[in-house]
């Protein structure tokens, strides 16, 4: 469990850097460049990612069951994925009416993919895991409100066609083949 833990650290760590030290990665790239902080801002989560799939992978094998949830659970949460995978892409093509209405579509999709998650699973190092996510996200949320980003202003309906297309074909690509072969736990 402590590979696990470590991993959300370093991980959501360089992930909250505007969050915890508002100045510092301005400050970092004025004086090291643009570059390196991508480049240490990439090691480092790497480095997180790793230890949380390692150490996630350590703590299933002995796992500590703290709830057990009733089996349609699954359903509920396979159609959470499904929207989380939808506002992902939404995050990343030319705004559309999804981006403009959620201001904030990875923040969103990190909190859905979260809930879904803690729906089905109920031992201990999910529970470390997947609250973790679930409150970094609500905690970015309120900064980025607080700093006062813009929101991103509506486009035409065909991105959200994209957004839609692009999260649903990525979503049925990772539950009927990706989930089991990097999770290690198939869903179909």
């Amino acid at each position: 469990m402590v590979w696990l833990i470590l991993g959300i650290v370093l991980f959501l760590g360089v992930h909250s850097a505007r969050m915890l030290v508002p100045d510092f990665r301005e400050k970092f790239i004025a004086k090291r460049g643009e570059m390196t902080w991508k480049g240490l801002y990439a090691v480092e989560s790497l480095i997180g990612l790793a230890l949380i799939v390692w150490g996630y992978g350590q703590a299933r094998m002995d796992p500590v069951i703290l709830y057990e949830t009733p089996y349609f659970f699954r359903h509920i949460a396979y159609a959470l994925m499904l929207i989380a995978f939808i506002v992902l892409a939404a995050a990343y093509v030319p705004a559309g009416k999804i981006k403009a209405a959620v201001k904030h579509p990875m923040i969103l999709s990190v909190k859905i993919w979260a809930l879904a998650h803690l729906l089905v699973n109920g031992d201990l190092a999910s529970l470390i895991l997947f609250l973790s996510f679930l409150g970094w996200a609500v905690w970015n949320r309120i900064n980025v409100k607080r700093r006062g980003e813009p929101n991103p202003v509506a486009g035409p309906v065909t991105n959200d066609v994209i957004a839609i297309v692009i999260g649903g074909v990525a979503f049925v690509l990772f539950a009927f083949w990706a989930h089991g072969a990097l999770i290690g736990v198939p869903l179909f």
